[in-house]
Parts: C-alpha cells; structure tokens; sequence
C-alpha cells in the first residue's frame, strides 16, 4: 500500500503534465513551425527580412521554456548552444539584414526547426502515452458502472474489449485496472522520453559542443586576465591611498613627537595616541585588503566555513547548509568564495530580502551552490550587474550560472563548477 501511494501522486503528476505538454505543446510547436517556414520563405521577398527574427526568437523562447521543464519535471538538462549577437549590431533595415543572416547562420536554429517537427510527432506521442496510462482507465471504471448500457444495441470498443453487456464492461474494468498500475510504472519514464527526444535534437553535436567551449573558455580566459590586472591595480591604489598614506602620516607624527618629547611632553602624549590610532586603522586597512585577496579562514578552514564566516558578517539573517566530503582545488575553492560573496552583496543591496539560504554540497564531478533569498525578485543576468561578475568569474572554470528570479520572488541563484574534491 505504501509503494502503492509513494508511486500514484508522481504518476498523476507526471500525466498532467503529459497532457498539459500534449496540448499546449503540439499547438505552439505546429503554429511555430508554420510560421517559421513561411517567414523564411518570405525572405526573397524582402518581408521575411522583418518577420524571420521575431519568429525565430519565439521558437527559441519555445524551446527554452521546454529545457526548463525538462530540467525541472524530469532532470534532463539540455544545453543552450545559440551564438550571441554582436555587440555592434546596426539598427535599422541593415540591422535587420545582419539579425536575419546570423540567426540562419547558427546551427541552433536549424535544430530548433527539426525540434519542433520531433515535437509535434513522436514527442507528442510520448507525451500523450503518459498521460493516457493514467487517464484512460478512468473510462473502464465509467463503462463498469453502467455507461455500457448507452452502448447495448452499438458495442463500445475499450481498447480490444467491445463493451455491450456488465459481464463486458467488468472486462473493460479489469483492462482499465491492468493499464492504470502500468501508468503508476511508466507514465515518469515516458515523460522523461518526451525531454530525452528533445535532447538528442535541440542539443548540440559533440564537436560543436567542443567549439563553443573552447570559444567560451578563450574569452573567459581573456576577461580573467583583465580581471587580474584590475585587481592589481586596485590593490596598488588601495595600498597608496590606504595604509601607505596613514604609515607615512604616522612617520611625521613620530619625528614630531621626537622633537617635542622634552619640550612639551604633553602634547607629545596626545601624538603618540594619534600615532597608535593611525597604526590600528592601518592594520585595519591591511587586514581588510589581505581577506579582499584571500580570506585567511579559507585557505585554514575550506570553503564551507569561509561561507558561513561571510554570512555571519550580513546585515540579513542567513542559513547556510554545507554537505562537502573534502576541498577543491585553491583557485576554484577562491572563485566559489568570491562568487558566493558577490551574490550576498547583491542580495542584501537589492532584494529587500528578510532571510538567505546558502547550499553547498558536491555530488557528481560538481560543487554546486545556490544563494536563495525571500526579497522581491526581478534579478537578470545583463551586461554590468553583479550577476554578470559572477558568470565570467564561474566561466574561467568551465563553471555555469542560472538564475529564477520572478517577480514578487523568490530569487534562487545557483552556480556550478566541474572540479574534484581532495
């Protein structure tokens, strides 16, 4: 009985969302390849120049929307590989020209079209098998309760069972039984299926595969090597304006106090007071700059306790959660750190959040992290925002970053980064 209830709730879940995908999902797909067909067609024309980039933008909305639910509903996860537009990207009718040639210019696109054939088809299938393994012996049960009796004079076919007669609509019950406990085993794998089958055609080819990310990893490796020169040139303004500038204040006040020490002792008291103030606030300066490089605590104590020190510091209440069995490497440990301390600082200045909550834990060749507060949402990845940080540091280590953050929220950022633990 309880394998019976641990297994009917994700089976009828898995049927509705069978039959949502089977409606929704055929409609938008045929009305979406349709349209991209006859936009594309229209190029020739010189309308299609207008018309094949709204499109083609809603197909991959389409097919985005689907790699969220397969990674949410069955934990198939299935790669994004669209190029990016220029930046200098014209306006105007040459702009329109330039959108339309480099949308049917990335292999993406062609796949997203084969996809939307492979959805309409056996996608759908896959889709409506699993929603028809639960729903269907529902009509068993009716026809067993007296509906065959519309049926005596016409027999009513369920499945291979011609239902006239109680006798024959007990059959249809016991055929309805038979397909219902096999719904409760497949409806979950075949809505897996449904995202498999959209995996193997909107991911892309293992060598296409290898070209972006030898494309993304030359570009994170140059936007690191900017970072790092940054950084220096930040710690040498730090150090000159900083305690370089109080070490050399500090050195005045004590030739003075070396020169009034007899004349007039008292005074020279109230500088050797400013003097020890002025050394602390150095030390201060000196510390602050040293955890801005490396947080001693991290490089003692690992990245969960380096976390959980940076959250006891935040002005929000926070909960940080760590399962991992060892440490990563130095350089990644460093980025997860500073990654994680970014989003914090993001959240704290701009969620309006009550409470955080920190996970970490490293499960298959990933150490994965995800920030989650309770604010009011609304976070994007866009060009100048802290998110944006934190997707180039992540990227220099072949790392990912998503983002779901609704408005109204809750906003969960999560951060992946392939390495192994010691």
């Amino acid at each position: 009985m309880k394998v019976f209830s641990g297994r009917l709730r994700p089976a009828a879940l898995a049927a509705g969302r069978g039959l949502f995908l089977s409606v929704t999902g055929l409609a938008a797909s045929i009305t979406l390849f349709v349209l991209a067909v006859l936009s594309i067609s229209f190029i020739v024309l010189g309308i299609g120049v207008f018309t094949t980039p709204v499109v083609l933008e809603a197909v991959r909305k389409h097919a985005n929307q689907r790699r969220l639910w397969a990674v949410t509903w069955s934990d198939v996860r299935i790669p994004v590989p669209y190029r990016p537009f220029p930046k200098d990207l014209r306006s105007g009718v040459t702009g329109q020209v330039e959108r339309t040639s480099l949308l049917l210019k990335d292999p993406a696109t062609w796949r997203d079209l084969l996809w939307l054939l492979m959805d309409m088809t056996v996608g759908t299938v896959a889709a409506v098998l699993a929603a028809a393994l639960m729903v269907y012996p529902v009509e068993g049960l009716v026809l067993a309760a007296g509906l065959w009796r519309v049926f005596r004079d016409d027999p009513y076919w369920y499945g291979f069972v011609p239902v006239d007669s109680q006798a024959t609509g007990f059959a249809a019950l016991a055929l309805g039984i038979v397909l219902f406990h096999a719904g409760l085993w497949a409806s979950r794998p075949l809505l897996r299926l449904h995202f498999v089958l959209a995996r193997a055609v909107l991911a892309p080819t293992q060598d296409q595969e290898l070209a972006q990310r030898i494309e993304r990893l030359t570009e994170t490796r140059h936007e690191a090597v900017d970072t790092a020169a940054s950084e220096l040139r930040r710690i040498e303004r730090d150090l000159h304006d900083g305690a370089q500038a109080r070490l050399v204040a500090m050195g005045m006040n004590l030739g003075t106090i070396e020169a009034l020490i007899e004349k007039d002792p008292a005074q020279a008291k109230k500088m050797l007071a400013m003097a020890r103030e002025s050394s602390a606030e150095a030390l201060t300066e000196l510390r602050d700059l040293v955890r801005g490089i490396h947080p001693p605590v991290l490089a003692e104590r690992g990245l969960g306790d380096a976390v959980r020190a940076l959250a006891l510091r935040l002005p929000v209440a926070s909960e940080v959660t760590v399962e991992l069995p060892g440490r990563a490497e130095a350089p990644v440990e460093s980025a997860a750190y500073f990654a994680v301390s970014e989003a914090l600082t993001n959240t704290v200045k701009h969620a309006g959040a009550e409470r955080i909550y920190v996970d970490l834990h490293h499960a298959e060749g990933m150490l994965r992290i995800s920030v989650t507060d309770d604010g009011k949402g609304g976070a994007v990845v866009g060009s100048g925002s802290g998110l944006s940080g934190i997707e180039r540091r992540l990227g220099t280590f072949d790392g990912v970053l998503a983002v779901s953050s609704p408005a109204g929220g809750p906003t969960m950022v999560t951060m992946e980064i392939p390495c192994e633990l010691s």
